[in-house]
């Protein structure tokens, strides 16, 4: 074979090869970067301006756009006086909880004039989560959403929609959010109620001083959306339903559901929902609504906000129609209906993968308490316990502590079991149970399997509570009413399609069980969701132990990890 005959089949075997490697090899990911800029805004609602903490200066903040694969970089820099910290909610970080967020539990804050880059891998997940502050009760304007699309080339699991948006449901204080945390502190009660819920931020028309302030969503007859539905209300459990239209529910957050049609939908403080909505009604004007769930006597913000379903050629001076008939506040046996309608996609390509065995079986009851407190004006403050612990936050981060072999910052002695037995849900205890105060964790073998039954309680008052966790998603298994039956409640738990979520509700008076692998190593927070409870104490951490093959064990920390 003479020299240019050689070339040519070299030349050949190069193309060949490298077509080759475009049909076999992954595509490369992108890499999405963000700049935060943590900043004080004068905003404007219900006839009242208030100067507050926002991200680039809007309120809620930017949304975060990426797709299954990509890395996201968002560079954090803070102008405000307080420290900051932002928390990716419901973003696994697999074995890198230094990008998780939550203050003092995997980093120390982002303090005023310093920056920090969250750089993070989206592994494995695809949908609808958000991204919030984790520091006191900043959270309440420092929040936004974060929509991850399929990979390239894989469908939706559910019609094609013909557009998106992001609806997020919220809430409204007057006074600055700090300073009414601060004021129910020093009184050792609970701050006040907000004035105002929100969607995307505003109102609606039915607020005072609103013509500003109302969100609109321009739909064309004969299209489907695909809404994008986030409660990034700080203590509200909340309905939403739109005048005149169904809601076909498809994901949970960010894991794909058996669909179902719905009048309305109820999320918890931290839930996501998708749902397609078809614009196929008579056009015109339809109200979009968010009013509270609240089935226990506990102070709620009671009002509606609104937004509007606007076709499009539709004049604006066309009245809304009135919001439809939405359940009762107090509607305990719809809100258990539609919880009893969310199964997992359970399909090939998305398995539920339900732990079957479990290696450790855990009981927390969930307590609210009295404690003396010789600094509040009343000698006393309201607290919160899990297994009559109510956690104390560390001043050094608990991820850091444990990588660098700090000693004394937290014990790993969390009890799997409350320490007495007693009737938890039954005549309201107004005595305490010894309750104490702790930095305890729960020390998890990696790659075990955790059934953990969540019990609420009557002490001082039974209520609802919902709790996520960090650097996991976990299946519902089962809930209830009344007192956890460990000899005859399993065998009624949904072992094949139940929800699989990361922020889970349990019902005033009564518990849910979780199921979860413990397959991600470092430090996760397991908490409430109502800033209320977790700031009284309610809360709790897994150290996730390493494994010991490659890839089984936490990242070395960045190089910009701030410090305390």
């Amino acid at each position: 074979m003479d020299m240019a005959s050689s070339r040519h089949v070299l030349l050949r075997l190069l193309v060949s090869a490298l077509v080759l490697a475009l049909f076999v090899l992954p595509a490369q990911a992108d890499v999405k970067r963000y700049q935060f800029d943590i900043v004080m805004s004068n905003v404007s609602r219900l006839c009242h301006e208030k100067t507050m903490v926002t991200v680039n200066g809007s309120y809620p903040g930017p949304t975060i756009y990426a797709r299954e694969g990509d890395r996201v970089i968002v560079n954090v820099t803070n102008h405000v006086k307080y420290n900051m910290t932002i928390h990716w909610h419901g973003l696994k970080q697999r074995r890198n909880g230094w990008a998780d967020g939550p203050a003092y539990v995997t980093q120390c804050p982002i303090q005023s004039g310093a920056s920090y880059a969250y750089d993070f891998n989206v592994t494995g997940q695809r949908g609808t989560l958000w991204w919030h502050a984790h520091i006191a009760w900043l959270r309440a304007t420092v929040h936004g959403a974060i929509v991850i699309l399929p990979d390239r080339g894989v469908p939706y699991p559910f019609p094609k929609p013909d557009a998106e948006a992001e609806i997020i449901l919220g809430e409204w204080w007057h006074a600055d959010v700090e300073a009414v945390e601060k004021q129910g502190r020093t009184l050792g009660m609970a701050p006040n109620t907000s004035d105002a819920h929100t969607i995307n931020g505003k109102p609606g028309p039915l607020s005072p001083c609103s013509e500003k302030h109302t969100y609109a969503l321009q739909v064309q007859w004969g299209k489907t959306y695909l809404l994008r539905i986030i409660n990034a209300a700080v203590n509200d459990e909340l309905f939403f339903s739109i005048a005149g239209h169904t809601m076909m529910v498809v994901e949970i957050d960010a894991t794909y559901t058996k669909p179902f049609v719905s009048s309305t939908i109820q999320l918890s403080p931290g839930q996501t929902t998708n749902v397609l909505v078809r614009a196929d009604q008579r056009p015109g004007r339809y109200f979009m609504a968010v009013k509270p769930f609240n089935d226990v006597q506990v102070p709620v913000d009671n009002k509606t906000a609104t937004a509007i379903l606007q076709y499009a050629g539709v004049p604006t001076s066309v009245i809304p129609a009135l919001p439809q008939l939405m359940p009762a506040t107090n509607s305990t046996g719809y809100v258990t209906a539609f919880h009893d309608r969310l199964r997992s996609l359970n399909s090939a390509r998305y398995p539920a993968d339900v732990p079957r065995t479990v290696d450790r079986h855990l009981l927390y009851t969930i307590g609210l308490n009295i404690d003396p407190c010789e600094t509040c004006l009343n000698g006393s403050r309201l607290a919160a316990s899990l297994n009559n612990i109510t956690f104390v936050m560390p001043r050094v981060a608990l991820l850091q502590a444990h990588y660098g072999g700090a000693r004394g910052v937290f014990t790993a002695d969390f009890p799997d079991r409350p320490p007495a037995r007693f009737n938890y849900t039954g005549v309201p205890l107004t005595a305490g149970l010894g309750t104490s105060l702790g930095t305890r964790l729960s020390k998890i073998a990696y790659n075990s399997t955790v059934e953990l039954v969540l019990q609420d309680t009557n002490l001082l008052s039974v209520e609802s509570h919902p709790f996520h966790l960090h650097g996991h998603n976990f299946f519902v298994v089962g809930r209830g009413v009344g007192n956890f039956d460990p000899s005859k409640d399993p065998a009624k738990y949904n072992l094949v399609d139940p929800p699989e979520r990361n922020t889970v509700g349990v019902p005033a008076g009564g518990w849910t069980a979780i199921r979860f692998r413990a397959d991600n190593p470092g430090v996760w927070f397991l908490h409430c969701h109502l800033e209320v409870h977790t700031s009284w104490g309610l809360k709790m951490a897994f150290l996730m132990e390493d494994g010991n093959g490659p890839g089984e064990s936490v990242l070395p920390p960045p190089k910009d990890l701030p410090k305390c």
